[in-house]
């Protein structure tokens, strides 16, 4: 008796599970494996919002992108569709207008993903890989329970762990540099507030 055969997903397949509706669960898809995440924790999104309000500000003062939050369906390779909790798309890619859709998104200066129990090995080896092999400048890796950034330029460098802060200069503009102690801080003081 032979292996069954693991069913290769098309992006229409996909497209057919995402409803504009329901933002969870959420469907990704890399190399025709179909990605299913359910709805996250408190204290995923309140993280994913604060880098996101961190990133929105900066880009403000050096408006080199536009930081978005995840539901979204981008396609920076054919065939796939991936949705980073957190990302910078560059500017210039022209996706404002009532035509613009997600799939105009071919490169991203930044993918932020908070880890989940349930995501660890996706986050950590599947969409690193896919990320800095398609157009993907930088790629973050958010730990909350240790409090720290899993952070890769690129497959060919060696995974640099942030703690304390964390330091961006999309295109060698100036830095923005994130306090993650304090970030980590107000994640938990809010989670706390949504606990009482």
């Amino acid at each position: 008796m032979g292996m069954p055969l693991r069913r290769l997903w098309t992006t229409a397949d996909v497209r057919a599970l995402i409803r504009e509706d329901r933002p969870w669960p959420r469907y990704e898809l890399i190399d025709g494996e179909l990605i299913v995440t359910p709805s996250p924790r408190t204290p995923h999104q309140l993280a994913a919002f604060e880098f996101c309000r961190e990133l929105d500000a900066y880009l403000d003062r050096v408006p080199v992108g536009l930081a978005v939050l995840s539901p979204a369906d981008l396609e920076l390779r054919p065939g796939t569709i991936t949705q980073p909790d957190v990302f910078v798309i560059p500017a210039g890619i022209g996706i404002a207008g009532a035509t613009a859709e997600w799939s105009d998104v071919t490169s991203l200066l930044l993918a932020v993903e908070v880890l989940s129990p349930g995501s660890l090995r996706t986050d950590r080896i599947v969409k690193r890989d896919f990320y800095l092999a398609n157009n993907v400048a930088e790629y973050w890796v958010v730990d909350l329970e240790a409090e720290m950034i899993e952070r890769w330029h690129s497959l060919h460098e060696d995974l640099e762990r942030c703690r304390g802060q964390i330091a961006w200069a999309p295109n060698s503009h100036e830095p923005l540099v994130i306090d993650l102690a304090a970030l980590f801080a107000r994640v938990a003081a809010k989670s706390r507030r949504m606990q009482a």
